[in-house]
């Protein structure tokens, strides 16, 4: 039997001699010599982490190594391949984000806050009616999003 040789594309930005990763077409591809083993969008960062994660669960890479390719902490990917041992794909994939957003505000409770800003009510006497923190009502204050009559 003849063994082939890994071929990489040019853009190739190597994990280490076996393992790398390039973008085409808004897609990441992970190759494992010279051959695709995952890909996904750009912008599905659940993806990336669990194929990241899978990356150093199966042993293909350590999680310095992708660190320093993709500029990320090693502790998140390390936390990652944890996650994936013990809680499985479906914590990755079925997922929904809630990083930077916003989950005590809802569109009624924004209605709510403006109306008692707009009747005077303090930022404390608000936060207390809603069940949120004051800070949380200055903050949107500050972002645009209520307003107070001074």
């Amino acid at each position: 039997m003849q063994m082939q040789m890994p071929f990489f594309p040019s853009n190739t930005k190597y994990f280490n001699p076996t393992t790398g990763v390039f973008e085409k077409d808004n897609f990441v591809y992970y190759l494992h010599n010279g051959l695709p083993i995952f890909c996904h969008d750009v912008k599905d960062h659940n993806s990336f982490r669990f194929i990241t994660a899978n990356l150093v669960v199966t042993n293909l890479c350590i999680p310095s190594e992708i660190a320093r390719v993709f500029g990320v902490s090693s502790r998140s990917i390390q936390l990652n391949a944890k996650a994936l041992r013990e809680k499985g794909t479906d914590w990755f994939l079925k997922r929904v984000e809630t990083r930077g957003k916003c989950n005590k505000f809802t569109s009624e409770s924004f209605q709510q806050a403006q109306q008692m800003l707009s009747a005077g009510k303090t930022n404390i006497e608000v936060a207390e009616a809603l069940n949120v923190s004051e800070s949380s009502i200055r903050y949107h204050i500050k972002k645009g999003r209520l307003k107070k009559n001074y």
